[in-house]
């Protein structure tokens, strides 16, 4: 049903993987050289990962899960970009890391493993382009052991609602039908020679949270920041490291938000 919509969003990811490597949003360069890009809202939920297996679901090029590896953490990394997973590897080969990467879109991920995990991580700008959240409420469910934890980071709903101005609602805040899109350029380098045509779906919270419940996961925690980590919206103003807020919105919109679950022994 949703092929011909996961084929033109694979196609735009592949297109942007080589602007965003080389771009200064993701400052590959100082990651080489050893930089985490982990942010501290997640860093704050993950904890210590030292000896832990964590599959990390819509990892784009890699710089998260091989960041996870150099916390001692043992990595599965999954994209379902081509380009993406080609960049990743490299990367860890010339890092001289172990972390894994599958290419395949998550929904498929049980055609290509087998195996739990201590942890499920997914982060910032993902969900979006997944149509379905009970399966993949499903997905983490089946991939984390008993008592696994969930943790997530993700930009909130009430951010896809605005135009790219911030200036006016545009779109609804709940799951109601895809929206096809055209861009110029990518969140990383807006000036990029690029143009891409994409499809996404918005998913409410109570969405994403009734997914994870109806698949064994007992939420430990949600909560909900007034700013992003990321300087990746029009009109972002820096209030502190890692603290970006839409200027003329200031702190009054929910930017992101984190949820913590556990997979029930039963389920």
């Amino acid at each position: 049903m949703y092929q011909n919509f996961f084929e033109l969003n694979r196609k735009s990811w592949n297109s942007r993987t080589s602007i965003h490597v080389n771009a200064d949003f993701y400052d590959n360069k100082s990651f080489l050289e050893g930089r985490n890009s982990l942010k501290h809202i997640e860093l704050g939920l993950l904890g210590d990962v030292n000896g832990k297996s964590i599959l990390h679901l819509q990892c784009h090029f890699g710089q998260d899960s091989i960041s996870l590896s150099r916390m001692g953490a043992e990595v599965t990394g999954v994209d379902f970009s081509e380009e993406s997973i080609k960049t990743a590897n490299q990367l860890a080969k010339e890092l001289n890391v172990n972390t894994q990467f599958i290419c395949c879109n998550i929904y498929d991920l049980p055609k290509y493993l087998n195996k739990k995990f201590d942890l499920v991580f997914t982060s910032y700008g993902v969900i979006g382009w997944l149509p379905d959240m009970n399966q993949w409420g499903n997905i983490i469910s089946k991939f984390l052991k008993p008592n696994g934890r969930l943790i997530m980071v993700e930009f909130h709903p009430v951010v896809w609602m605005f135009d790219d101005d911030f200036s006016a609602i545009d779109y609804p805040y709940f799951n109601v039908k895809p929206f096809f899109e055209e861009e110029n350029g990518t969140y990383a380098d807006r000036n990029a020679n690029v143009k891409q045509e994409f499809v996404m779906w918005n998913h409410s919270m109570s969405e994403v949270v009734n997914s994870l419940i109806k698949n064994g996961i007992n939420i430990l925690s949600l909560e909900e920041y007034n700013y992003s980590p990321y300087n990746c919206f029009k009109h972002c103003k820096k209030i502190d490291i890692e603290k970006f807020i839409i200027d003329h919105h200031q702190e009054k919109i929910p930017m992101t938000y984190s949820i913590v679950g556990k997979k029930q022994l039963n389920s």
